[in-house]
């Protein structure tokens, strides 16, 4: 191996690029503000509740997500903790946000599951899990808020099993669940870790008491009934407990877990240790050219993420990319897949939530940000030498519609380039009525929440204040033919009162249906057509 080989090869494999997933509320963002606490990437943490708090989470830099205390948007961080690159993807958790959440997932190599101690796994969670299993990416389980009423822990990890179909590996066990957290056992140390909260709300780094469990002196600080307790769960674990096998880990048939609180800290540095230590580098991405190896390919990328206004003085537009394989370096050129045109990669940037460098050279597993002048679109590649194609970034069909419209026709201009921006970072999805103008515009959206996202944006960033008039439509078909010349034109189909026509952003017809049983009538009325939900259209446009 050259000299050049070595260095990728030594620098890809020192990064974790990973998300962090979660069900709302299940304390993922505070989890990612202690890593960058732990990591050294920030000096004191800030709170993710409360709209008057002093710090903001760092991942959560849009003004919205500080005004509702939630997390809408994935965030980028990196930093360097023990000679490792970490790149954090912080997702939002609320499901209204998935579509979002899932696009993030294709940009990580392992995922970060957090798991609230008193309600178990849940909805959210379960949906989650699902992408990273279909992805086979592994998956790290940290149980949080174990300083208040908590779960069995044997019961949390029977739901692991049960709900989820994954083996559990207890890493440490808590000593206190029923709002009597006491510290945690850590097994791979074995060594008994005391909680003491600091009182300053997890704001700085904390240190535990830390005994061994035949330490007489561990008797002087811990009731008896604790002690035994502990004892006889350890017992149980070694009897019934399965062994951490590598292989099961990396596969996702086996995830490390952890009980915590990251709200006060306590179990997150070790967790980080845990963390670096067994998850894997950048491995070999899928392509339609076959597998892209990360270290013996020249530079590729792709982009997962496409965000406007992140500085609102510039109202800049930055394409995420995720590196596949090869090296960055700065100036370099490569080539834009799906224009075939040569780029010339100038600035790219390394982030911490908004804030952002300028960097000189970056390896697979990296995310950076490029200044996109409206060229990128989600799920573009760049390489550099030959054509590479990844695989293409799932489509998700729009649940909810409305009539969007701005409130003074006057600020047409910055409305109709304020819902363009939205549509191309994939937050929502554009359909236009054939008999109205740009006026308005029909807006779908995965989840209900989007539209108040689309609100506060359209006001904060582009100054339009909106006119939105919900629709009882709840799923959209496109229209197709076998026969292109027999293509119906909008007003020729027999659509009852149950459907509203629309044209899609490359001006096909697309039908709106309050429910699948009105889609089928629709169906049956047409001879010669067929209603295609868009995962069927994406699907039949592969070659």
């Amino acid at each position: 191996m050259d000299k050049n080989k070595e260095k990728i090869a030594a620098e890809v494999a020192r990064r974790r690029s990973f998300a962090i997933i979660s069900h709302p509320d299940a304390g993922k963002t505070t989890m990612t503000e202690k890593l960058l606490l732990y990591g050294g990437a920030i000096h004191l943490a800030g709170t993710v509740k409360g709209r008057k708090a002093d710090r903001h989470a760092t991942s959560d830099w849009m003004e919205i997500e500080k005004q509702r205390g939630i997390s809408v948007s994935s965030s980028v961080l990196q930093f360097e903790y023990e000679n490792m690159c970490i790149n954090i993807l912080d997702t939002p958790g609320h499901q209204d946000f998935s579509e979002d959440t899932y696009r993030t997932l294709c940009a990580a190599d392992s995922a970060v599951m957090m798991i609230d101690g008193a309600r178990g796994v849940q909805e959210q969670t379960i949906k989650l899990f699902k992408v990273c299993r279909l992805r086979h990416i592994p998956i790290f389980t940290f149980i949080n808020k174990m300083d208040r009423a908590a779960k069995n822990p044997f019961d949390l990890m029977d739901e692991l099993e049960k709900v989820l179909g994954i083996f559990a590996v207890p890493y440490n066990w808590p000593i206190g669940t029923d709002g009597d957290f006491q510290g945690v056992y850590n097994r791979r140390l074995k060594q008994v870790e005391l909680f003491h909260e600091r009182g300053d709300h997890g704001a700085s780094k904390i240190e535990a008491a830390v005994f061994k469990l035949d330490d007489p002196a561990l008797k002087t600080v811990l009731n008896s009934y604790y002690l035994e307790k502990l004892t006889a769960d350890l017992e149980l674990l070694d009897l019934a407990g399965d062994e951490p096998d590598p292989q099961k880990i990396l596969s996702g048939e086996q995830t490390p877990l952890f009980f915590g609180s990251a709200l006060s800290n306590f179990g997150v540095e070790f967790f980080l240790r845990e963390f670096i230590r067994m998850a894997p580098a950048p491995g070999a991405r899928i392509s339609a050219q076959g597998p892209i190896d990360p270290v013996d390919t020249p530079f590729s990328a792709f982009v997962f993420k496409i965000q406007a206004n992140m500085n609102p003085d510039h109202h800049d537009r930055i394409a995420f990319i995720r590196i596949n394989s090869g090296r960055f370096e700065k100036d370099m050129e490569v080539l834009h897949n799906r224009s075939g045109r040569k780029v010339k990669l100038a600035q790219l940037t390394q982030f911490m939530a908004n804030d952002r460098e300028i960097v000189e050279e970056a390896y697979a597993g990296d995310i950076l940000g490029l200044f996109d002048p409206g060229l990128y679109h989600l799920g573009d590649s760049l390489s550099a030498g030959k054509r590479i194609d990844f695989e293409p970034i799932p489509v998700f069909p729009p649940e909810h519609f409305a009539r969007v419209s701005a409130r003074i026709s006057m600020k047409r201009k910055q409305f109709q380039k304020g819902i363009e921006q939205l549509a191309e970072e994939g937050a929502i999805q554009v359909y236009q009525e054939p008999s109205i103008g740009t006026e308005t515009y029909i807006i779908g959206v995965v989840g209900e929440l989007q539209f108040d996202v689309l609100e506060f944006r359209l006001k904060n960033e582009y100054k339009v204040d909106l006119h939105i008039q919900h629709l009882p439509s709840r799923l959209a078909r496109w229209v197709t033919c076998e026969d292109p010349a027999k293509m119906p034109q909008p007003g020729e189909l027999k659509i009852g009162s149950s459907a509203l026509e629309v044209l899609d952003k490359d001006d096909r017809l697309v039908l709106l249906f309050e429910s699948e049983w009105a889609s089928s009538w629709v169906e049956e009325r047409n001879p010669g057509i067929k209603l295609l939900s868009i995962q069927d259209l994406e699907e039949a446009a592969q070659p």
